[in-house]
């Protein structure tokens, strides 16, 4: 096994995963079969239990791994499937390393970070390394890990030290290090700075690993006096000096690379030019020019709770990108905290509450995606409602669809006080519920979580023809409430249906609105297997309707052209 360690220095978020990912994109061009891992140093086993604000989306696999949305990243970049052990958490470690000690695994030797922990790092990046992502039998042929957070950190020690320790074992010819650093420049001045990444790499050395590459992020491409300074300095040469500069869209980061020859440097390092092809990035190529040209664009209204920062809903947004882009659009979302939307903002916000609302209306559709907790629950409610009386295309996710019951059986029904228990547990009238086999004392692991089937009730509506016709759909879910089978009967009756059910035919996955342009819920998580290029059939299905093209669409496909 070949591996492509790349670590983070100077600052955080300089884009590491989309770098990682890139990498693996180029590498796959040249014909090699890839795989990836994130080490994430924090405490948490996984990421099922951290906010939105905290670190971004949770991005579900299909086992069921609720994970960091890098993972989404490789996932989307190299078409791959992973699973939750290619998620690599300080909480995963010690978790196996305690429990061995407590089955007396040890043999009553002293546990210690050195060698315990890093034998541990060591054994499971080994082990995750060779197990198949892309659909074939066989290992990958090089494994990409991105070691999250930044080379000094305290809690990413002993992982810089479990990955000096697996550079030196695995030998020189099977280990290339490529170290992502900030350039940055002086307002006052104009020049590109260098020292903060001399530091950065003078900090990596000190620990043991020295960088084969080194990806500087700038704003602008690097001079030549810059990498000269750079290649002097950090001991890196001039040619595997790669400069990673701001561009229209991430698409464009693998074609930076490959102009910069970055696979040849990589693949000199790891022995691979012999069996390794001319990289071919063909179709990536016209992907990032075509959403280059694009003109055009749909304004897609989004309300949620997490609006604040948009890697919250990540996944949505690239879902809705991908569909865009194969609809010849740019996607143009505005961003609607639900909360104000609600009547209490009128009174406290009312610039707010005026602008959310003229927001709503001016959009060509409305997305309400997953959440949890009752807040902003009320302005979602009120969203619904718009999008149905107005006939504006509206897709809920998970709380979306949840959100859409409620608002149905309150305005249609005349049912003034249903509810989720979610949000009031002494409800006279539940309509969504909490699932039986859920937990009520451990938030982690404990919903309903991986891919799962959906069956289609009937071949004649929306969400099967966009499916293109298939009996069932295999989605990944995340959620912990659903819609109350005691109350599916009345719904029906007026007026709504529900056209997809999980395979006990108990539990609501679909729902739709006859004699509405496009009205969805699903319980499950779409956006997850969105791909560039394979867009998920539901963001296509608004995306359409939004432009007043899904009829034409579906009946073009049902002609089987």
């Amino acid at each position: 096994m070949k591996y492509v360690l790349v670590t983070g220095g100077v600052v955080s978020g300089l884009g590491k995963g989309v770098t990682a990912s890139s990498i693996g994109v180029v590498l796959k061009a040249c014909g090699l079969r890839v795989t990836s891992i994130k080490i994430d140093p924090y405490l948490n086993t996984d990421a099922g239990t951290m906010s939105p604000f905290e670190h971004g989306e949770v991005f579900v696999l299909d086992d069921g791994g609720e994970v960091d949305l890098d993972l989404g990243n490789y996932e989307r970049f190299l078409d791959i499937r992973l699973t939750r052990d290619n998620n690599i958490t300080t909480g995963k470690i010690y978790q196996s390393v305690l429990e061995k000690e407590r089955k007396g695994d040890y043999l009553g030797k002293t546990v210690q970070v050195v060698p315990h922990i890093t034998d541990a790092i060591k054994d499971w990046i080994e082990s995750v390394a060779v197990i198949p992502v892309d659909g074939k039998e066989g290992p990958a042929d090089v494994c990409v890990i991105e070691l999250g957070g930044t080379v000094g950190d305290i809690e990413s020690m002993p992982f810089i030290e479990a990955l000096r320790q697996l550079s030196f074992s695995v030998g020189h010819d099977n280990f290339c290090l490529i170290h992502v650093s900030l350039i940055p420049v002086l307002g006052v001045v104009g020049e590109q700075k260098t020292k903060p990444t001399q530091h950065s790499v003078r900090e990596l050395r000190a620990l043991g690993l020295t960088p084969h590459l080194l990806a500087c992020r700038s704003a602008q491409p690097l001079l030549e006096s810059t990498k000269e300074k750079l290649s002097q300095f950090c001991h890196v040469p001039a040619g595997n000096i790669l400069n990673i500069h701001d561009v229209p869209n991430i698409w464009h980061i693998p074609l930076l690379l490959r102009n910069q020859n970055a696979h040849h440097s990589i693949l000199k390092q790891i022995n691979l030019l012999s069996i390794a092809t001319l990289p071919d990035l063909r179709d990536w190529t016209k992907m990032a020019e075509t959403y280059d040209n694009l003109t055009d664009s749909v304004r897609i209204a989004m309300v949620g709770k997490y609006v604040g920062l948009t890697d919250s809903y990540l996944s949505v947004v690239k879902a809705l990108l991908h569909a865009c882009v194969a609809c010849s659009l740019r996607p143009s979302i505005d961003w609607i905290a639900a909360s104000d939307l609600e009547d209490d903002s009128a009174k406290l916000t009312p610039e707010a509450y005026a602008t959310a609302w003229e927001t709503l209306r001016n959009a060509a559709c409305v997305l309400v995606p997953g959440g949890f907790g009752d807040r902003g629950v009320r302005g979602m409610i009120l969203a619904a409602k718009y999008a149905r009386e107005n006939k504006v295309p509206y897709l809920g996710i998970c709380l979306g669809m949840q959100i859409s019951v409620i608002e149905f059986a309150r305005s249609v029904m005349g049912i003034e006080r249903a509810n989720s228990t979610e949000f009031d547990a002494q409800t006279p009238n539940p309509v969504v519920i909490f699932m039986p086999e859920g937990s009520r004392t451990h938030m982690g692991s404990t919903m309903r979580l991986g891919s799962r089937i959906t069956l289609f009730q009937t071949p004649d509506c929306v969400t099967s023809k966009l499916y293109n016709n298939s009996e069932y759909v295999d989605e990944r879910h995340r959620h912990r409430y659903e819609v109350n089978p005691e109350v599916i009967g009345n719904l029906e009756e007026a007026g709504l249906k529900f056209v997809g059910k999980d395979e006990s035919g108990k539990r609501m996955e679909i729902l739709e609105l006859p004699h509405h342009p496009f009205y969805v819920g699903v319980q499950f998580h779409p956006e997850f297997k969105s791909r560039p290029g394979r867009p998920s059939a539901l963001f296509l299905g608004l995306i359409l309707a939004a432009t007043g093209q899904l009829e034409a669409y579906l009946s073009k496909h049902q002609n089987g052209s």
